[in-house]
């Protein structure tokens, strides 16, 4: 499942910056290499995958607005082959943030019913055990 397409990047950061960033032919061609948008977008999903699947069944049935906008933060930054500007950088962190957060259960996905269940051990447990001493046990000491 892809969180986030080609044109909800070009929506977000313009074609101009994605052809800046793709087209790394030695000779340029002025336009958007769709293989590398696609390695940078597989790159996102797995990463997105690698935090979501120990606290929601993949895939999703629908993708939250979180997630298309974290995926886009992430994209645009793994398409950079130098150093991004301090904005994508900031952004990147922050959705690696939200992401550890959604890991964690701090931030939940409003997405009904596609949580694990849980195993049911997560609760306390008494063992009780017999008692050694009792009233009877104890009859001339109270």
């Amino acid at each position: 499942m892809t969180y986030c397409t080609l044109s909800d990047l070009t929506a977000r950061y313009g074609a101009r910056m994605l052809v800046a960033l793709t087209d790394r032919a030695d000779i340029p061609t002025g336009s958007i290499h769709m293989g590398v948008v696609d390695r940078a977008l597989s790159d996102t999903d797995a990463m997105i995958d690698g935090y979501l699947a120990g606290r929601y069944a993949l895939p999703l049935a629908a993708v939250p607005v979180m997630l298309t906008d974290i995926a886009q933060q992430i994209a645009i930054w793994k398409l950079h082959i130098a150093a991004p500007d301090p904005k994508i950088e900031a952004d990147y962190k922050d959705a690696l943030r939200q992401l550890r957060d959604i890991s964690a259960g701090t931030i939940r996905l409003s997405l009904a019913g596609v949580e694990p269940a849980g195993t049911g051990g997560s609760g306390v447990v008494i063992t009780d055990r017999e008692r050694p001493l009792t009233a009877d046990n104890l009859k001339g000491f109270i």
